[in-house]
């Protein structure tokens, strides 16, 4: 291999993606499928995903290899946006200014919360009964 790639890791809820960005003609493959594929054709997820692209002006001058595990379909694709916005990020000081006004590049730290002892889900209780 003679071209350079950029390894960055995006991470939201409980998924993880590690993303390989090389130039090329902007073709993004998830987990060896096509992105269109991949996302089962929601036009919101590949908007999420092409976020970074459209905002530093680089549509179709990189491609992307990912490789993407856990939580479900939006979370798998924040976790691609914030690891290509963190690829882009190590390319260009420039980008990197315009991501980080965008909050592309900071880590979104909600996660499921837990399931406490005695109640059905984490925050339902059982109904309260005064006698």
């Amino acid at each position: 291999m003679d071209q350079e790639r950029i390894y960055a890791t995006g991470r939201r809820k409980n998924a993880s993606a590690r993303v390989y960005l090389s130039e090329g003609s902007g073709n993004v493959v998830i987990n060896r499928m096509d992105m269109k594929e991949y996302l089962g054709g929601r036009e919101t997820l590949s908007m999420m995903v092409q976020q970074p692209f459209e905002l530093t002006e680089t549509i179709g001058k990189f491609d992307i290899l990912v490789n993407v595990e856990g939580g479900g379909a939006s979370g798998q694709a924040g976790a691609i946006r914030h690891g290509i916005s963190k690829a882009l990020s190590t390319l260009d000081a420039k980008y990197k200014a315009v991501l980080k006004k965008a909050g592309l590049l900071t880590r979104d730290p909600r996660k499921k919360e837990r399931k406490k002892p005695g109640q059905p889900k984490a925050r339902k209780k059982s109904q309260y009964s005064k006698r």
